[in-house]
């Protein structure tokens, strides 16, 4: 008998994880390897951010919280939802936890039974159908065309929702394509989900700061008949580029918040003194360096979009958000490269060129790749020139 659970059989590792922990692996051999792989990015925490994590260290805010987050943290988070969004919430109906994935996962932990249905467009960030495994759930993956910008369609939801869906989830902007979902298109799917009253919508928001040409953020939330259903997730991780301060929150129902409070005093319990402090500064303070810094990924988007459409097989759509891009290599695959899959497409990128990139089908589509450009422009034009010296020794 083994001492492993059989639920861990029913998921991998994450593919993003795994290929970073390759390039890093790689680079200690002495390979020059540029990795294109991680969602990080490559700015440093502002200063006011490191400040106020300092003052806090000096002050002894070094003890356990509330579970679920200090007070000043939920007002400060109850704050942007009103500035931000127009959304009011109440205390009760924040949350706060170790980075936005353990939000996403205490949610699904807390609110799925076996044979629960989750819908989950593809492409997908690649946690989320593991995640509703771990829970006991079943993902119900709705594969997204490519002429629609990889969105999710009001005709798709509908045929998707059966008796059995309890969730959806929706990721605007997207990992790994970066579309975002217009006003337009949001107000579409609520006219599918207003009529299915059992399902409830998770709303990943995490890139919502890291948008490009006048792109209008919305959430979901703020179609009124769907707030009381939907859970909004954001964190400090991207636009503040706040990664390793694991600091995510949420907003929603009363009895959803109390249960992710629940499971959360049983696992983690709250999150880091430290980081909390630091995230009341974050949201509280100066924003003017996420517009700047929004800027410059727009500069590497535009820079890595034209080199990728200049490459012989390769084609790239522009997005509107995030600091992905979901390339199509389909007409570099079969028996004049050899190369059967996508997964063989990176991997031999990676041993030819030293480039790592992640594989289409890790987030559930195949025939792509994902690159994340928040890394600086001086690696990213040695990337494109070895992806396309790769690309053209294949024909």
């Amino acid at each position: 008998m083994s001492i492993i659970s059989d639920s861990l059989k029913r998921i991998k590792p994450s593919p993003t994880i795994a290929v970073t922990q390759k390039a890093r692996e790689l680079r200690a051999a002495g390979k020059d390897v540029i990795g294109l792989g991680a969602g990080e990015p490559d700015f440093d925490t502002p200063d006011n951010i490191k400040d106020a994590a300092i003052k806090a260290i000096k002050d002894g805010d070094t003890k356990y919280t509330a579970v679920d987050g200090t007070p000043e943290l939920k007002k400060a988070i109850i704050e942007k939802f009103k500035r931000e969004n127009n959304l009011d919430y109440s205390i009760d109906q924040i949350t706060v936890g170790t980075g936005g994935k353990q939000v996403l996962y205490n949610t699904l932990m807390s609110t799925l039974n076996k044979g629960d249905e989750v819908i989950i467009p593809a492409p997908f960030w690649v946690s989320y159908p593991d995640m509703v495994l771990l829970a006991g759930g079943n993902p119900k993956i709705v594969k997204c065309d490519e002429k629609n910008d990889f969105k999710l369609t009001a005709e798709k939801l509908k045929k998707a929702i059966s008796k059995k869906t309890k969730w959806l989830i929706l990721n605007s902007p997207s990992n790994p394509t970066g579309a975002g979902y217009s006003k337009d298109e949001i107000e579409d799917l609520a006219k599918v989900l207003i009529k299915n009253k059992k399902v409830h919508i998770l709303s990943d928001d995490i890139y919502e700061h890291i948008k490009y040409d006048n792109f209008n953020f919305f959430t979901i939330a703020q179609i009124s008949k769907l707030k009381d259903r939907t859970i909004t997730m954001n964190g400090v991780s991207k636009s503040y580029a706040m990664t390793g301060w694991r600091i995510g929150y949420a907003a929603g129902p009363k009895n959803i918040i109390k249960a992710i409070g629940k499971i959360q005093s049983q696992s983690t319990s709250n999150p880091s003194s430290v980081s909390q402090a630091a995230a009341v500064e974050a949201l509280n303070g100066t924003q003017d360096f996420i517009e700047e810094r929004s800027n410059a990924f727009k500069e590497r988007r535009d820079f890595v979009v034209k080199s990728l459409n200049n490459i012989k097989g390769i084609s790239c759509l522009k997005p509107n958000g995030a600091f992905y891009v979901f390339p199509s290599c389909k007409k570099l695959l079969g028996k004049k490269t050899k190369l059967k899959t996508d997964s063989e497409f990176v991997e031999r990128l990676l041993e030819k060129a030293n480039v790592a990139v992640v594989q289409g089908s890790a987030f559930g589509l195949d025939g792509y790749f994902r690159i994340s450009y928040a890394t600086s422009m001086e690696k990213l034009k040695v990337a494109m020139e070895r992806i396309k010296s790769f690309c053209e020794s294949l024909s």
